[in-house]
């Protein structure tokens, strides 16, 4: 039963991968650039998204989002009250958003209207990790009210994106946290080959250099 168990855990991560394809694929077809944040439950993935639609939309990039979450609309509904194209997407009882799951959105967009889609996962730090859905960049947010041990705990999700947010810096000394210290710490995990980025989206820091990242 066990090697059973396995088998069908494959089964499901290689037709994920299949679909993800496909994805990419498409967006691609319809020259436009995507973004897959990962992490927790109130590190911001959120308002960093508001954040970075707007400063594109000051430049006249049409931006497009996804709001994943297991059940409820209230990412959607604070996405669309900032202005931004958005589309709701439950999983129901899954702890992470598929390759399917983004087809089935997609689906309901006229891709030629926009230039970015940006996709908001679902509130976790390991199991998106193994699903990747298409996109150009997988980026972990995580932020300073979850302490500075996040990367020592949480390798995978490190390891299954192109870069790091360390989000929140404004209020790192009132919860007591280092940045210093998850830096070195991610630093150390990557070997210096990825960068983690200090960002305040309440006030703006870092911001900029996030969109440089993605080359948007």
């Amino acid at each position: 039963m066990h090697f059973v168990q396995v088998g069908m855990e494959f089964d499901v991560l290689k037709e994920n991968s299949k679909l993800a394809h496909k994805n990419y694929r498409l967006l691609k077809e319809h020259n436009i650039k995507s973004v897959d944040f990962m992490g927790s439950i109130g590190a911001g993935k959120t308002s960093l998204i508001i954040k970075l639609a707007e400063k594109l939309r000051d430049k006249g990039v049409r931006v497009l989002a996804i709001a994943g979450d297991v059940i409820g609309d209230d990412d959607f509904a604070r996405m669309k009250a900032s202005g931004m194209d958005v589309i709701n997407c439950n999983t129901g009882s899954e702890c992470h958003l598929d390759s399917n799951l983004i087809t089935k959105a997609l689906e309901k967009a006229d891709l030629e209207n926009y230039d970015v889609l940006f996709i908001e996962n679902v509130g976790n730090l390991v199991c998106p990790a193994d699903f990747p859905l298409g996109t150009d960049y997988r980026v972990a947010v995580i932020s300073t009210t979850e302490g500075d041990d996040m990367v020592r705990k949480h390798h995978s999700i490190f390891l299954h994106s192109d870069f790091a947010v360390l989000n929140k810096m404004d209020i790192a000394d009132a919860v007591g946290v280092n940045p210093e210290i998850i830096a070195e710490d991610y630093k150390k995990l990557m070997g210096g080959l990825k960068e983690i980025y200090k960002c305040s989206v309440r006030t703006g820091q870092g911001v900029d250099e996030i969109l440089a990242a993605l080359n948007m």
